[in-house]
């Protein structure tokens, strides 16, 4: 059975993820980016599934900077909603609740809980971690913020849903494998390309790039800067564009890129997702 790999515990929201988008994969935790992106590289799985921005907390910065040197190409992409889910052990009743076990960053989203019920915020290692704690104290006190996935695999019980305060917190997950690995493009699908450029020092340097799509026609949905080599020049730009690296305009693009630039380096084209016409 194919493999899919992902960074965290059991029911973190990033398995949950790779259940949505490979209901019949297996699925493969493990301790880190990295160690995701080794055991797509050395055949322990067929597939990662790596986050790579979120609407509240922005972009996975530990993430872009892996994937250019990591031997994968981008091959899907997945938005996945976030939905935290307040968990305790069985038998316990909100009012028992004192303390809130979490991620830092789950912690930030569910503010609003904290403050209407006083109380006391506790951050742990992840989500799906702090799950597995109070499952494992068995206390009535102790509760956690995480998927409905980690209390169904830690025997929790869920005493409130949709406890975040943002109802558009969601998570844009790329989808990787080897380069010789077969996609899931279709004839006809609408399709994604992400890639890095390198710019020129020199005024007008982003607008000449940026003119290279404008003069073919190509849409650019994101563009985000990066410091290269410890500078604070920004020199590099992340870009997702609308189309394959095949087609035409985008062909032609890249080509005229080429001559203004200092380089580029395409991160893989893959179908779009649905969920962009849902935004």
């Amino acid at each position: 059975m194919p493999v899919i790999a992902f960074q965290g515990r059991p029911g973190a929201y990033s398995d949950l993820a790779c259940r949505v988008t490979r209901p019949d994969w297996v699925t493969l935790p493990c301790r880190s980016f990295a160690e995701t992106i080794e055991a797509v590289r050395d055949g322990q799985a067929d597939e990662g599934l790596l986050p790579c921005e979120n609407s509240l907390a922005g972009r996975v910065a530990e993430i872009h900077a892996l994937l250019p040197e990591a031997g994968l190409k981008i091959v899907g992409e997945h938005f996945q909603r976030v939905e935290h889910c307040l968990l305790a052990v069985p038998g316990a009743r909100l009012e028992d609740i004192k303390r809130v076990h979490t991620h830092p960053v789950a912690m930030a989203q569910v503010r609003g809980l904290l403050a209407y019920y006083a109380l006391e915020p506790v951050t742990e290692f992840d989500t799906a971690g702090a799950a597995e704690l109070v499952a494992g104290w068995g206390r009535k006190e102790d509760a956690a913020i995480a998927s409905s996935l980690a209390g169904e695999l830690n025997g929790l019980n869920i005493l409130q849903r949709n406890v975040e305060d943002a109802a558009h917190n969601t998570t844009r997950f790329y989808r990787v494998a080897l380069p010789d690995s077969v996609t899931d493009a279709m004839a006809g699908q609408p399709m994604m390309t992400t890639l890095l450029v390198h710019i020129r020092h020199v005024p007008g340097a982003l607008c000449d790039v940026l003119a290279c799509f404008a003069r073919y026609g190509v849409n650019m949905t994101r563009i985000e800067s990066y410091m290269l080599g410890g500078s604070f020049e920004a020199s590099r730009f992340l870009m997702d564009i609308e189309g394959a690296v095949e087609e035409p305009k985008v062909h032609h693009a890249l080509t005229a890129l080429v001559k203004v630039s200092e380089g580029h380096h395409i991160l893989g084209s893959y179908p779009r997702s649905p969920f962009r016409d849902e935004m």
